[in-house]
């Protein structure tokens, strides 16, 4: 697989190094069929030049109308955002982006997805955060859903009905049910498989979802903010063709090298389908949860990345 650094039409993967501005601008009107990304949330990370809200809010209003405009009718916008915090003033950035994206009537809020995981910071003056959210936009009314390409097992997979014209059938969707609107995903800790020097890195398997869910093989996925390369390397795990943009040379060389391990199948990467924890049937876990650790009566964490 060749990875290209410069867009021309008809490459499979194109990895700009530099401003996502600068490789907007190069791509033609609609010919976009998904954009995943999750930008910077201004909070003082080392990728961050600034930790002021109105900076977060300022780089939105030049990118989104370049994004739009890429993006193909029936195309999806997927932003993965948390929230910025400061001076302990929590501000959810989804709102924000969301009070920006009213600007464009075409685009239609069609989810609010929240991916919810185990660890993180501990909180010591309010509740510690445990998720984030991503905004499922579409261009128009007549988009992609592949329902059956990302359904999950059902709660009752035997369950049926017990009357009427339907009885001895079964209650439920023999290929799984909608994976509904809260997503459990273990986050990127340092005992992750995925773990890159990148600090802020999103696991392939929320992306997978989203690439599955709402667009075909071949087609188009973009991230104007690449990072490690995660939304890359889920497009071309799944067949589609990756464009993204990184200004940061160190990260975009990890992209580059994960790209490259994804078209040779030698990713190490969670993939979506695996459990958070399965514990053996023969177990104490499996029969209590519930020990108690020390003098404590709380739950262990047993979940395994």
């Amino acid at each position: 697989m060749k990875i290209y650094r410069r867009f021309k039409p008809g490459r499979d993967v194109v990895l700009h190094r530099g401003d996502c501005l600068d490789l907007l601008r190069q791509l033609p009107s609609d010919s976009v069929d998904l954009t995943v990304t999750s930008p910077p949330y201004c909070m003082g990370k080392e990728y961050e030049r600034t930790d002021h809200l109105r900076h977060f809010i300022e780089p939105h209003l030049r990118i989104l109308p370049e994004i739009i405009r890429v993006t193909k009718t029936g195309g999806s916008i997927c932003w993965q955002v948390g929230y910025h915090v400061k001076n302990g003033i929590v501000t959810p950035l989804d709102f924000v982006v969301n009070d920006l994206m009213r600007q464009w009537p075409q685009m239609v809020l069609r989810n609010r997805i929240i991916w919810t995981f185990g660890h993180g910071l501990h909180g010591s003056n309010r509740f510690s955060g445990r998720h984030e959210t991503i905004l499922w936009y579409t261009k128009g009314d007549n988009y992609k859903f592949n329902l059956d390409d990302i359904r999950v097992p059902q709660k009752y997979p035997g369950k049926r009905y017990y009357k009427g014209t339907k009885k001895g059938n079964f209650s439920c969707n023999p290929l799984g049910k909608n994976p509904g609107d809260i997503w459990e995903v273990p986050n990127i800790k340092a005992n992750h498989i995925e773990k890159t020097k990148h600090p802020c890195q999103f696991p392939v398997a929320l992306v997978q979802r989203l690439i599955r869910g709402l667009t075909n093989k071949g087609d188009v996925v973009l991230d104007p903010f690449l990072g490690s390369g995660t939304t890359a390397v889920a497009a071309i795990l799944e067949s589609r063709r990756a464009i993204g943009a990184e200004s940061k040379n160190k990260y975009y060389r990890i992209a580059i090298h994960r790209c490259q391990q994804a078209g040779a199948n030698t990713l190490p990467y969670r993939k979506l389908e695996k459990p958070i924890f399965v514990p053996d049937p023969n177990s104490e876990v499996a029969t209590n949860p519930f020990l108690k650790k020390g003098n404590s009566t709380e739950p262990r964490n047993y979940e395994l990345l």
